[in-house]
């Protein structure tokens, strides 16, 4: 058995979902009989990692600094493995404009967007580009912060008069943003663990039609089909698109790549997520339950794959 590091918490605005992910982790490694330390990432980070002198660190922290590559560099450079993706897949999937700027080049189909600066809306005079690119994607328009998780930020533009107040709210998560075309139909989403899709999952939210932070963290807000009840060939299709963008990307381990299902049948790769949450209402372990692997057995694999990973000494 292994001494494990259990990063969670932190200062993004996902804290909470982190400490619930890094909870339900903790008692996992501990039934598979591994040594805990958990750590509620801050300041003191790096001397706590040297006091406990852990063999690998899990990463269950969510949001900046857990998926935007930070803490990934700080734990290579202290020689200790880790749980997920690299360094650079972090950057790429959590810069959703680089991301979806990859797909377009790799022929990923992904809804066309538009993406600029409080720069360039201060200074330069975005503002009055803005009824160019609504004409192009047409409303309903996504409004989405360029970086971040959990729906946290977004909004939907259904006219050109909503578009100033769901920018602002955008702005207010980052310094950058996203208008994505909107893409009416099943939100699925497809995790890969280790190279290897799990079965579909479907997020069918009970009272909104948009799947929002509140929707995927309460209990009771939504309701999920694991297989979702999609064609062989959707299926198939979507979990081929999930895996080449866990590729594209570079991932490791594993992660969680969203998409929509439209009313013509074609699917959508919105976002790649390389920290998925693993509370009790997140879309990775009910995968992994509808493929047959237990939540211990999960927790238990992607250490392993990161233990697997470590360099030789």
């Amino acid at each position: 058995m292994s001494h494990v590091a259990l990063l969670k918490g932190g200062r993004s605005l996902e804290r909470q979902v982190s400490l619930r992910s890094g909870a339900r982790v903790q008692d996992a490694l501990e039934r598979l009989g591994h040594e805990v330390t958990p750590i509620d990432v801050g300041i003191d980070l790096v001397k706590r990692l040297r006091d406990a002198r852990p063999d690998a660190a899990f990463v269950a922290v969510h949001g900046r600094d857990g998926e935007d590559g930070t803490l990934q560099e700080l734990l290579e450079i202290a020689g200790l493995p880790y749980t997920g993706s690299g360094v650079l897949a972090c950057v790429r999937a959590w810069d959703k404009v680089l991301a979806k700027g990859l797909m377009q080049e790799d022929g990923i189909p992904t809804p066309e967007f538009f993406a600029f600066s409080q720069t360039a809306f201060r200074e330069l005079g975005a503002t009055d580009l803005l009824p160019a690119m609504e004409e192009r994607l047409d409303f309903p328009i996504v409004v989405k912060p360029a970086s971040g998780g959990s729906a946290l930020g977004i909004r939907f533009a259904r006219t050109a008069a909503d578009v100033p107040g769901a920018l602002v709210s955008a702005f207010s998560y980052d310094a950058r943003v996203l208008l994505e075309r909107h893409v009416a139909g099943r939100d699925l989403a497809v995790s890969v663990l280790d190279g290897e899709p799990l079965p579909v999952v479907e997020a069918i939210p009970r009272e909104d039609d948009f799947y929002d932070f509140e929707s995927r963290y309460e209990i009771g807000r939504t309701d999920f089909a694991c297989p979702a009840s999609v064609s062989a060939d959707a299926t198939a299709r979507a979990q081929e698109l999930a895996v080449r963008t866990y590729e594209l990307l570079g991932c490791a381990g594993f992660a969680r790549v969203d998409l929509m299902l439209d009313a013509e049948g074609e699917l959508w790769v919105l976002e790649a997520n390389t920290v998925p949450g693993l509370t009790d209402t997140s879309l990775l372990p009910q995968a992994a339950e509808a493929a047959g692997i237990g939540f211990d057995d999960l927790v238990g694999r992607i250490l392993e794959l990161a233990l697997e990973r470590a360099p030789a000494t």
